[in-house]
Order: C-alpha cells, then structure tokens, then sequence
C-alpha cells in the first residue's frame, strides 16, 4: 500500500515535536557565552601579578644591633589565622624595637573550641632557624626574668597613626619583658625596611607545621581527587548573625540557629538600611549563591571541591544539588582523627590544603583568606580568586537574574582576576607587569 506524501510529512512533524517537548528544558548557551567551559575564568589572561619584593627575598638582612632592648611576647586571640596575622605583625614590631622575641602565647578561647599553643601548630626549631639574622628568638627566658610575668601593653583598640617606638619601647626599657597585642590597624609603612624584612620572614618563609601536623596535612591532600578547587565558604549561624543581614527562603532550622545566635543585640538591618548593608558587599553569600557565581565564571559542576570550612554551615544542599563533587575533611579523616582534633588543628589542615590546591576561592576576605592568596602567590600559585559579595549584591538588587546576571557576575570577577586584586598583601609583596 502506498502512503500518500501528505501523511508523511505529518507523521515526520509530529516525530519532530515529540523529540523537541520530550528533550530537557534549559537555555541554549553559545559556545563563546560567558559560561561555557571554554572561557573559564583561569583562562583569562593577567596583566598583574604579586610576588615577593626583591627587598626582602634576595637580600641579606641588616645586622641586629649587639644588644637588645629587652624581651617581647606577643599574645594573640581568636582563630588561628587572626593569631598567625597578629603574631607576624608582633615580630615586625619585636625588630623595630630591638627586643628579643619571645615564643608567643596563644590564647585559650572556649568559642573557638581550642586548646592548642604555638609548639603545637608550628614547628619551633624551624622557625628560630629562618629568623635567625632578622631577630633574635628564644625558647626560654633567663633565670632573672622567667620567674616574672610580662608587663602587658595592650595595642589591640589602637587605630591610626600608632607609634610603637613612642608608645611602647619606654615600657619595654623600664621592664625589660613585655607582652604585646599588635594594633588591628598600623601604618607599617613608617616601618624601617629591617623591621618589614622580619615581618615578612616570618609569616611567609619561617611558620611551618609541626612534623606529625604536615604528615597529617599531607595524607588530607593526597585523598582529594585531582585536580580540585579549595573553596573557604563561610555560611554559618553566628558569621550570618554576625553580618546582620536578612535572607529570604532559608530553612526554618536554620532560621532557628540564626536567630540564637543572634541574641538580644544583633538585630538585623531592615528596610532601605538593610539594602544599603548588602550593595556594600556585607551579607556572606549562601551556597547557593556561591554556586550561581562558579557557574557564571564557567566553573564546571563536575569540578573536585574540597570545603574549606568550619563546622555548622548551613543550606549544603543549594552548593551539593549542583556541585556533586563536594569533599569535607570530615569525610575524608577517620572519624577517630578528625573527633580529637581541636580547632587550631582543623584550620591548619584547612589552610595546608588550599596554599597546594589547583585553585582557591573565598566567599569571604578574612583573616585566612588573606594568608592562603598571599602563600599561593609566594608559591607562584595565582588561580586564586575571591567571590563578590557587592557585585553580587549590586547586580541583583539591579533586578539581574539568569543569563544577564552570570554575564554581568563574569565581567566583574573577570576585572578582579586580571589586575589580581585582593591576591597579596602590600608590605611584602610588590606588583609586577606582566
């Protein structure tokens, strides 16, 4: 029988549409969009990078004067990257004041679940060692002093045009032992270049973890599948309550834990206050929003993420839903090792991790953050790049959604990652033209 050449074309048609209703729905994305796979955002080609200045690096330190002012401690408090952060600036202020530093102390804080000093971090020998010539480093004090608790000088509230040799030093020549907390904000540039030279030892050659501490590190990195991209998302409770920000669609769980952290004093910012606060760039962005941002910057969702990341994050799932390849160091550590871990412990492995990864990515500029760009650029490291909370902020208050947003999200992080900003820090780094 002979079918008739109008059926066929019906029949052929109707197979047509069938195919196109019954395919996945999604926008078609062009090869050359700002999210395909071929324009990557490492792909991007720099104009600037940040290495260490020659000052510092290649040259030989200035000769410590024959005699010492006396002996300084550095006491620091928080988490363990504001602790290193205060104690690189103590060594900084240690040679600008000719003291002889001693080991510091750092600080028991039942909020940061720790219990962990300086030898049980950094490996001590080592550090004496790479200072040696920058300044003097002692394990213990003599007889005569040991016996005495430091005169403490308090720097930490200090703001401005704080200076250490006029404010401190004649405590440190009437005590000869003093503890020091460094001032949040210094004017390091009024600092002689030997004083910077120690700084800049310290925090980027000198600290090192301890010898069971890096094997430990080590056995972390190597369980990560390569190649991987360590992300530090902050999404937790208090940093959320902290920010006093407001955010629509959130589990009732974790409006419950927001609003204990919270308290009675941290109320959240309403009305035209509340929109200012987040256009500033101030409101953490949740997972989900980290997720929109890697995939506006063609990150691909097959990518290897290890989490950077303390305990108590909330809303995992808006990130895991479309990054499946998402490993903790809770996952990968016997529940035996990472259970009698404290919390110096976990941000060493956390901060190991991400100095070696492929990439880095920061939902946040703290006080890690800044450790882990400015190591990776001492190791040549430079895919490294932190998410913008203002741009994201700015653009969606804008009424951006979608393929205009991501598009808009790549132009601003695309800026960001070429001239490198964020990547280092000014005092021991200098900008090169490439």
């Amino acid at each position: 029988m002979r079918v008739k050449p109008l059926f066929i074309i019906i029949s052929t048609l109707s197979l047509f549409l069938a195919v196109v209703l019954l395919s996945p729905t999604g926008p078609v994305v062009p090869s050359d969009s700002p999210n395909s796979a071929k324009s990557e955002i490492w792909n991007v080609k720099r104009i600037v990078e940040w290495r260490p200045c020659n000052w510092w690096l290649q040259s030989h330190p200035t000769p410590l004067p024959s005699k010492s002012n006396g002996y300084i401690r550095v006491d620091c408090y928080g988490g363990l990257n504001q602790m290193r952060r205060d104690f690189c600036d103590g060594v900084g202020i240690a040679r600008l004041l000719n003291a002889t530093l001693v080991l510091p102390k750092f600080e028991v804080a039942a909020y940061w679940n720790e219990s962990s000093g300086f030898a049980d971090v950094f490996d001590v020998d080592y550090f004496i060692n790479k200072m040696n010539g920058f300044i003097k480093v002692v394990k213990e004090l003599p007889p005569e002093i040991s016996s005495k608790e430091p005169y403490r000088v308090d720097c930490s509230k200090r703001k401005g045009q704080f200076d250490y040799i006029e404010s401190v030093l004649p405590s440190l020549l009437k005590y000869h032992y003093i503890s020091i907390t460094p001032a949040m904000s210094q004017r390091r540039d009024r600092y002689p270049k030997y004083a910077k030279a120690a700084l800049c030892q310290a925090c980027y050659s000198a600290l090192r973890l301890t010898e069971s501490l890096e094997k430990k590190a080590n056995e972390l990195l190597e369980a990560i599948p390569k190649p991987f991209l360590s992300l530090h998302l902050r999404f937790e409770p208090d940093m959320v309550a902290y920010s006093k920000c407001q955010y629509s669609g959130l589990s009732p769980t974790s409006m419950k834990a927001i609003q204990a952290a919270r308290g009675d004093d941290r109320n959240p910012w309403t009305g035209e206050a509340a929109q200012i606060w987040r256009n500033r760039g101030k409101c953490p962005l949740t997972p989900n929003e980290t997720a929109f941002i890697l995939q506006a910057l063609s990150i691909p969702t097959s990518t290897n993420i290890y989490l950077a990341a303390g305990d108590g994050l909330m809303e995992m799932e808006g990130l895991t839903s479309i990054y499946t390849n998402v490993v903790t160091k809770s996952a990968l550590l016997s529940s035996e090792d990472f259970e009698t871990m404290h919390g110096n412990t976990k941000a060493a492995l956390d901060y190991h991790v991400s100095i070696n990864s492929d990439s880095y990515m920061a939902t946040y500029f703290g006080n890690m953050d800044k450790m882990v760009a400015a190591m990776r650029a001492f190791k040549g490291l430079y895919k490294t790049l932190f998410l913008s909370r203002r741009a994201f902020a700015k653009l969606t208050s804008e009424g951006l959604e979608g393929k205009p947003l991501m598009e808009a999200l790549w132009k601003a992080h695309k800026d960001d990652f070429i001239m490198g900003r964020g990547s280092a820090l000014s005092d021991c780094f200098c900008e090169f033209k490439l």
